[in-house]
């Protein structure tokens, strides 16, 4: 599928290079009450870091949700972090124009909603904890400690590879002995931009996003993504497509998975440019 990298002028509207995304954009400026909004947390919303713990949304991420969310069905922030911490770091909570944001964290298990500024979620799986307590020794075993980073996300756990020496190498040595591992405690691997996440199979950003979609009765749904785990949710909004609801794929320009940027209708520059289309479709809508 092609794509289309957005416009330097901050106040066009960029335009997909399919059909299909032509067709979605249209629904989603021509009834903008019908629709959903939703968007990746980090690499979308949040410039990629070495750290993950001091990722915070872009400055004008904020401001560009509260100006679109009044004039939309739903928009919501679908993440594999934990639902709280997606909140903190991107200062969503208490902002006016954003009192019906939702926050879909680890790929929906979890859920926070602005109107109530409460997280909801079910009993965390058992495995997760177990997986956890073997890391330090597998990571040990394998050699790969040197510049890697276990992150800790309550529901799921990850290895980051982004400091390694060589994060390439150290992440390709890694996904053997961790799919042993999770599989060990019945959990999945969930690869990413030099990250390997451990956790419970049955939910992905695709489930999370297409019950959300059916739960609001969106008419119309524009999904953003930079990373492997955003492929769930391009495949749910093709889903949606097929059912009758116009959807638009937007990539949030990653060199780095180009799996993303082959099947999306568009491809914007990363956070800045995720902005910048936020404004342009909340100029439209008005």
């Amino acid at each position: 599928m092609g794509s289309h990298t957005d416009s330097t002028d901050p106040n066009a509207t960029p335009t997909p290079a399919t059909q299909a995304g032509r067709e979605g954009l249209e629904a989603l400026v021509s009834r903008p009450g019908k629709a959903l909004i939703a968007l990746d947390f980090d690499g979308t919303l949040a410039p990629i870091v070495a750290d993950p713990e001091q990722a915070r949304a872009h400055p004008d991420a904020v401001p560009a949700l509260a100006a679109i969310a009044p004039r939309v069905a739903a928009v919501a922030v679908v993440t594999g972090r934990p639902a709280g911490v997606a909140v903190r770091h991107g200062g969503f909570a208490g902002v006016p124009g954003l009192e019906h944001l939702v926050v879909l964290g680890h790929y929906g298990a979890e859920r926070w909603e602005a109107v109530t500024g409460r997280v909801t979620a079910p009993a965390p799986h058992p495995g997760v904890a177990g997986a956890r307590a073997e890391l330090p020794g597998l990571l040990d075993r394998v050699g790969a400690w040197q510049g890697t980073w276990i992150e800790e996300k309550g529901r799921a756990v990850a290895v980051h590879t982004r400091r390694a020496a060589d994060p390439q190498a150290a992440f390709e040595s890694l996904r053997e002995p961790l799919a042993g591992l999770a599989a060990r405690h019945g959990l999945v691997v969930e690869p990413g931009r030099m990250v390997l996440e451990l956790r419970p199979p049955g939910m992905d950003k695709g489930v999370a996003l297409g019950e959300y979609a059916r739960e609001i009765g969106a008419g119309s749904v524009l999904y953003a993504g930079d990373d492997l785990g955003d492929l769930a949710a391009y495949t749910a909004v093709e889903k949606l497509r097929t059912a009758g609801v116009p959807g638009l794929l937007v990539c949030s320009g990653s060199a780095e998975v180009t799996e993303l940027r082959e099947r999306a209708d568009l491809v914007v520059d990363g956070p800045a440019g995720v902005v910048r289309l936020l404004r342009a479709l909340a100029e439209r809508m008005s």
